[in-house]
């Protein structure tokens, strides 16, 4: 990608916006022949491949192992626990596969399971946050966003609380296999962290068998349909996802977005009682997104981007962060305006890929953003905080918080 950006270079992952901002602005579509792949750059192209059904995360239907970059590109020994998890993941299926499982998940990851989930996710979020009145300094990441959402996370699921470390330890491991850069350390490591991950979740699923309870994996594995229910493997792989996809977006978003907030007049407004929290998220979704870029291939012939044909068998790749600071879509893109309170960014995808847990996510984001407002409301940077190295997923190491008044 050197021609257009260089996803390694340290000040591009500090701030990608101004790169992105020129490549959008310099055509919708580019071609990037080193990394074999089309650059899909303005917001309208890439919702309209987010809902096309001719474009697909995988060629055939699921994912091979070819078709996972470390496995492929670093030649990998003993990739099977990693490849068994994505084999059955939502994220790498499309249809007839996609529909069966998606269905069965749905019946179990029901609108009224994540309501009931308010009052006590509201606790998890006060216990935090009483724990840090007293201190003056915290980081934001590691002493609240990180605890609060695993927590979140193995409530839904019935899950031990005092397992978070763990799952913890295990998502990001995992989501390590996702970057465009991924060393052969980082990959034994998820291959570790997926065999570990697959083992506990099995040994849950078979207590939850024996001993049915209101949570999320004992309903997966009892949901049915006429197509049958769920197997054991596709329980896990729904488990890993939930935990990857919907801790390390919630910790990463909130994490972006209240930095962008604090830079701003956006957290006194939203501590003055001027912008509801529920309107507040939004934008740190839209602004900063945690997932920059999202992979699908070309599944028919005929399909174009922009006008440019794009050949079966091509990979496109949609610049979330780029389509989400579109001036054609967004006026004054690159302000972050904690009122906007639109909802159409496409952090959360669209069509058959459209996030599974974005009413989680938004419910999540809304009680922690919320409860922190109204219990730490002189909250500042105590620090320029520095990003994680990567792209792909964006997110900080730390942000610490100085506490006030």
């Amino acid at each position: 990608m050197a021609e257009f950006f260089d996803p390694a270079d340290p000040e591009f992952i500090r701030n990608p916006y101004p790169a992105l901002n020129r490549l959008r602005e310099r055509g919708p579509l580019h071609r990037d022949d080193e990394w074999d792949l089309w650059l899909v750059t303005r917001y309208q192209d890439v919702r309209t491949v987010q809902l096309d059904r001719r474009f697909g995360r995988v060629k055939q239907g699921h994912a091979l192992p070819s078709d996972l970059r470390p496995i492929r590109e670093l030649a990998l020994n003993g990739w099977e626990p990693y490849y068994e998890i994505e084999r059955h993941s939502l994220l790498m299926l499309e249809p007839p596969e996609h529909t069966r499982i998606r269905s069965l998940v749905n019946r179990a990851f029901t609108p009224r399971r994540v309501r009931n989930l308010r009052d006590p996710i509201t606790t998890i979020a006060d216990n935090l946050l009483s724990s840090l009145r007293e201190r003056d300094s915290f980081d934001l990441l590691a002493d609240y966003a990180q605890p609060y959402s695993i927590r979140v996370i193995a409530t839904l699921l019935g899950a031990p609380v005092a397992d978070s470390d763990l799952l913890l330890e295990w998502s990001h491991a995992i989501v390590k296999m996702y970057e465009l850069h991924t060393t052969r350390r980082q990959a034994r490591a998820a291959i570790s962290a997926s065999s570990e991950f697959a083992e506990w979740a099995s040994e849950l699923i078979a207590a939850r068998r024996s001993d049915p309870q209101d949570d999320l994996i004992t309903a997966l594995s009892l949901a049915e349909t006429a197509q049958g229910r769920l197997t054991d493997p596709e329980i896990i792989s729904t488990i890993i996802l939930l935990l990857n996809a919907g801790h390390e977006a919630t910790v990463n978003t909130m994490g972006n977005g209240m930095v962008a907030a604090m830079k701003c007049d956006g957290w006194l407004r939203l501590v003055g009682g001027d912008v509801a929290p529920a309107i507040a998220i939004e934008e740190m979704m839209r602004f900063d997104p945690p997932l920059q870029m999202f992979e699908r291939y070309a599944l028919d012939d005929g399909i174009e981007i922009a006008g440019a044909r794009i050949p079966p068998g091509d990979k496109v790749a949609l610049l979330f962060g780029s389509a989400n600071r579109d001036p054609r879509r967004f006026d004054r893109p690159d302000e972050f305006r904690i009122d906007r309170g639109d909802s159409d960014h496409i952090t959360f995808g669209a069509g058959v890929h459209y996030c599974l847990g974005a009413p989680l996510a938004r419910l999540e984001l809304e009680v922690a953003v919320g409860r922190l407002a109204a219990t730490l409301p002189g909250l500042t940077l105590a620090a320029e905080p520095q990003r994680e190295d990567g792209y792909v997923i964006r997110g900080y190491e730390e942000v610490i918080i100085s506490l006030s008044g």
